[in-house]
C-alpha cells in the first residue's frame, strides 16, 4: 500500500481490519499541492525505493504488532460502572461516543429494542466500511439504544444501514474523506407519521427525538462498527454538524408532487429509507411567487465552483418548502419538469474554476462532456433526472439546497414491517 502522511493512520487501521496488518506502507509527504514537478519526481523516485525496499524484507516503520483476538462472535457483556459520569468517561475512553451523553446498552434495553424486529438477532445485516465490521442485527440495536432511539424505531435503522452499504452509496470513500459527506435519512410512507418523523417545520434541525436519535444511531454505526474515528479513519478536514445526526421525514400532505419513495418505484403505502451522501446544507431565501424567478435564483445559487458534483458529475438535492413546490406546480411544472429546468441553469461556466481544478475537471469530465474549454457550460449531474427533489419544511420562504459528495447516488430501502 502507498499512503500520504495524512493517511498512514488509516491505511494501518484498514489493513488490520481486512485482515491484512503486516501488508507494508510505502509512504509519501502530504501534501502534493505546493510542490514542483522536479519535487514530485524525487517523491516518485523515493517512493519506487521505498517499494523495492518492504517488497524484498526492508524495516516498516508503520508496522504495530497487534495481539490476536479470540473474541466470540456477537457481542460481549461487560461490567460498567453505574455512576453516569464514570461511564461516560469509559466510553470515552473506549471511543465508543460521539461527544454527546450515552444510553447504557444493558441486556434489558437491547433486548427490548431487538422484540421490535422479526429478524435474528446474529443476522448479519453489512460489512460496514472502511473498517468492514459487521453490522449484525444485535450491533444495530446496541448502537440505537446508546443513541437514545425508541424501540420501535429498529426496523428504520435497519433500512439504512443496508441503504448506505449498497455498492452505489460508496460508503468507503464517504467514511474516510476529507470532504464533509455525511448521510442525511429520508423517510417516506406510514411509518414516518407512526414514528413522530418530522417532515415539517423545523425538520432538519434540533426536537424530534426520532429525527435526532435515529441519525445520531448511524453515526454511532459508523463510527463503532465501521471503524471511523475522527482522525483515524474518518479524514474529514473540519466535518459539519450533520455528521452527529441528519435525518427527516419528506412532508408528502403538503407536498403537490408524488413523494419520493413512489418516484422511486415503492408502493405509496410502503415505507422507506433513502440515504444521501451530503456534503452540507445551503438555505434558499426568495421570496419570487414567480415560477421563472425562483427557479432562476435557486439554479444561481446551485452553481458554485467549489462543489464536488460539478467536478465529477454528482446528483445534488433540493429540499423544497411546501410554499416553493407549490409556486412551481401552479405553473404547471412537475418534478421532471423541475429538475430538467435546474439542470439546464446551473450550468457553471468551466472558466470559474480555480486552475488546479480545471485541470481535474478535464480528467474527470473530459470525455463526457467532449472536451472542456474556459467557456464549457458544466452541469451539476450527468443527467437531469439525478437531480433529486423532495418536499420538506414548514411555512416560510426557504427551500435547502444539499450538494453532495459528489461521487455517491442516493439508496432507497424498504423498512420491514413488524
Amino acid at each position: 500500500m502507498v499512503c500520504s502522511t495524512a493517511f498512514v493512520t488509516l491505511g494501518r487501521t484498514q489493513l488490520e481490519a481486512l485482515g491484512a496488518p503486516h501488508t507494508p506502507i510505502a509512504v509519501v509527504p502530504h501534501p502534493f499541492g505546493l510542490r514542483t514537478r522536479a519535487d514530485i519526481r524525487a517523491i516518485a523516485e523515493q517512493c519506487v525505493a521505498d517499494i523495492v525496499r518492504l517488497a524484498t524484507g526492508g524495516e516498516d516503520p508503520t508496522r504495530r504488532d497487534r495481539a490476536a483476538s479470540d473474541d466470540a462472535p456477537g457481542a460481549r457483556s461487560i461490567e460498567v460502572p453505574a455512576d453516569f459520569e464514570a461511564f461516560m468517561a469509559l466510553c470515552e475512553a473506549q471511543c465508543w461516543g460521539d461527544g454527546l451523553p450515552l444510553v447504557p446498552p444493558t441486556p434489558e434495553r437491547v433486548q427490548t429494542m431487538l422484540r421490535h424486529t422479526h429478524r435474528a438477532a446474529a443476522q448479519s445485516l453489512a460489512q460496514v466500511a472502511p473498517g468492514f465490521g459487521t453490522a449484525s442485527v444485535e450491533a444495530v440495536a446496541i448502537n440505537a439504544v446508546m443513541a437514545g432511539c425508541k424501540p420501535e424505531y429498529l426496523p428504520v435503522l435497519i433500512a439504512a444501514v443496508e441503504a448506505m452499504t449498497d455498492r452505489a452509496f460508496n460508503l468507503q470513500a464517504i467514511q474516510a474523506t476529507t470532504n464533509p459527506a455525511t448521510p442525511w435519512l429520508i423517510v417516506n410512507g406510514p411509518i414516518a407519521q407512526k414514528l413522530g418523523i418530522n417532515g415539517g417545520v423545523g425538520c432538519m434541525g434540533q426536537g424530534t427525538r426520532a429525527n435526532s436519535t435515529l441519525g445520531r444511531a448511524l453515526r454511532l454505526i459508523l463510527q463503532n462498527i465501521g471503524g471511523a474515528h475522527p482522525g483515524v479513519m474518518d479524514r474529514a478536514t473540519q466535518g459539519q454538524p450533520a455528521k452527529h445526526t441528519f435525518c427527516c421525514a419528506e412532508n408528502e400532505a403538503e407536498s403537490p408532487w408524488a413523494p419520493l419513495h413512489t418516484e422511486r418505484g415503492f408502493d405509496s403505502e410502503r415505507s422507506t429509507v433513502t440515504v444521501i451522501g451530503a456534503a452540507g446544507t445551503t438555505n434558499l431565501n426568495s421570496h419570487a411567487k414567480d415560477a421563472d424567478d425562483l427557479l432562476k435564483a435557486i439554479a444561481g445559487s446551485m452553481a458554485f465552483p467549489t462543489s464536488n458534483d460539478y467536478h465529477f458529475g454528482g446528483a445534488p438535492w433540493l429540499a423544497f418548502s411546501p410554499e416553493h413546490a407549490h409556486i412551481l406546480h401552479a405553473a404547471g411544472l412537475d418534478k421532471a419538469e423541475v429538475k430538467r429546468r435546474l439542470w439546464e441553469d446551473s450550468r457553471l461556466c468551466a472558466g470559474r474554476f480555480a486552475a488546479k481544478d480545471y485541470a481535474r475537471l478535464q480528467h474527470t469530465r473530459g470525455a463526457e462532456l467532449r472536451g472542456i474549454g474556459s467557456d464549457t457550460l458544466v452541469p451539476a449531474s450527468v443527467h437531469a433526472d439525478e437531480i433529486g427533489i423532495v418536499v420538506a419544511g414548514g411555512p416560510g420562504t426557504h427551500s435547502v439546497y444539499v450538494p453532495t459528495f459528489g461521487q455517491t447516488r442516493a439508496v432507497t430501502r424498504p423498512v420491514d414491517a413488524t
